[in-house]
């Protein structure tokens, strides 16, 4: 019996595989028995096919994958597997074909891990986003309950601020709690201002004219309520808006004021 051609037919790798008929199994079982050489041949066969197995447990794609890439010597552009001409047999063809589509399939599993990975992020993040606008929405109710309770109070005193030439259409109202000495500033009426530009309040005395600024409303746009709470330890006798550069004025300019209002005495 020619050995070398029968362990380079193939049918030994079907064999330790499974895929022989039971009839062709008994064949090689007794020709693996009676030739030292060939039953050797078998047994590297199933300890190469335990390696493998035991190179997929437990299931790590990524270490799989480089180690196979390694042992086929691929690089990311490499297209051709190159074959030893003298190792041209079944063994080898079984394993490369083997060793491909494992491959292939360990990078198909990876793509579809990394889709998945990134697919978990992103509902984390939308569920963070969806936790920070409930609070956001809970404060913003809190903080409009608290203005109503205290706009609401009979002790406070309503002083609306009527439009001026710069802008007719401006309006705005001052609720003054003059017990606790805090100013409430509505300014919903009043338009958005200009890059560079803040509005600033004024508490005034009338005779003389002694304007006191009780602080700019900086944080104009960001504010939805519109309604700001200012200092006022002033005897104020009226109130004014005016438009000022960014960071305020010493005095007011009042060729941009905006809205003026007296309280009633």
């Amino acid at each position: 019996m020619e050995i070398e051609k029968y362990i380079t037919s193939g049918v030994l790798e079907l064999y330790v595989y499974g895929t022989l008929s039971e009839k062709e199994s008994e064949e090689v079982y007794k020709v693996l028995k009676e030739y030292p050489e060939i039953e050797k041949e078998v047994e590297q066969i199933e300890k190469g096919l335990l390696q493998l197995s035991s190179a997929m447990a437990p299931y790590n794609p990524e270490k799989v994958y480089n180690r196979i890439k390694d042992q086929l010597n691929l690089s990311e552009d490499e297209k051709v597997i190159a074959i030893d001409q003298k190792r041209r047999n079944w063994h080898a063809y079984i394993g490369w074909a083997a060793s491909v589509a494992l491959l292939i399939g360990l990078v198909t599993q990876l793509n579809k891990n990394k889709e998945l990975q990134q697919q978990v992020v992103d509902a984390n993040i939308e569920q963070q986003l969806l936790e920070g606008k409930i609070d956001v929405a809970e404060k913003d109710l809190t903080k409009t309950k608290s203005l109503l309770n205290i706009l609401r109070n009979k002790d406070i005193i309503q002083i609306p601020l009527q439009a001026q030439k710069v802008d007719p259409k401006a309006y705005a109202i001052v609720y003054w709690d003059k017990k606790n000495q805090i100013a409430y500033i509505d300014v919903a009426g009043l338009p958005t201002p200009p890059p560079g530009k803040v509005y600033q309040v004024w508490s005034l005395k009338l005779t003389p004219l002694t304007p006191t600024s009780l602080g700019v409303l900086d944080q104009f746009e960001e504010d939805e309520n519109k309604i700001f709470a200012l200092s006022n330890m002033n005897e104020s006798e009226a109130f004014g808006i005016t438009l000022e550069p960014k960071g305020g004025s010493k005095s007011p300019t009042l060729e941009q004021l905006y809205t003026l209002g007296a309280v009633e005495s």
